[in-house]
């Protein structure tokens, strides 16, 4: 299951950043792949809730899971920001430092791969 959900959020990562660019760009089709990033981050969501159900102590991923919300809220402001033609700054410095912690996070915890210990 670890390895679906790294998959899902690199495919995550990597849709937000081209919905991202051609939001910047004005392409017509970027709404469509606006939609099909926010399925992604439902599979996100479903893939970590099924790694933390199967888990006995499933108090130390509560500040992940929380963490890893606010990675997904922060790349769906920057795009709906970027749609409206506001500034992203603060959202994208958001993003880029929730996803370092979540990364850290996720490394380091009993679960999954232990790049960190």
């Amino acid at each position: 299951m670890t390895h679906i959900h790294i998959t899902a959020w690199v495919i995550g990562i990597v849709l937000f950043f081209v919905t991202y660019s051609m939001l910047k760009s004005g392409s017509r089709k970027a709404k469509m792949l606006h939609m099909l990033t926010r399925l992604f981050y439902l599979i996100i969501i479903l893939t970590g809730g099924m790694l933390v159900s199967g888990v006995s102590d499933w108090t130390i991923y509560i500040p992940k899971m929380i963490v890893g919300l606010i990675v997904i809220a922060a790349m769906e402001m920057v795009l709906v920001r970027q749609a409206k033609g506001k500034s992203t700054g603060m959202m994208m410095g958001l993003f880029v430092l929730a996803f370092l912690v979540v990364l850290y996070m996720g490394f380091s915890l009993p679960q999954g791969f232990q790049f960190f210990k």
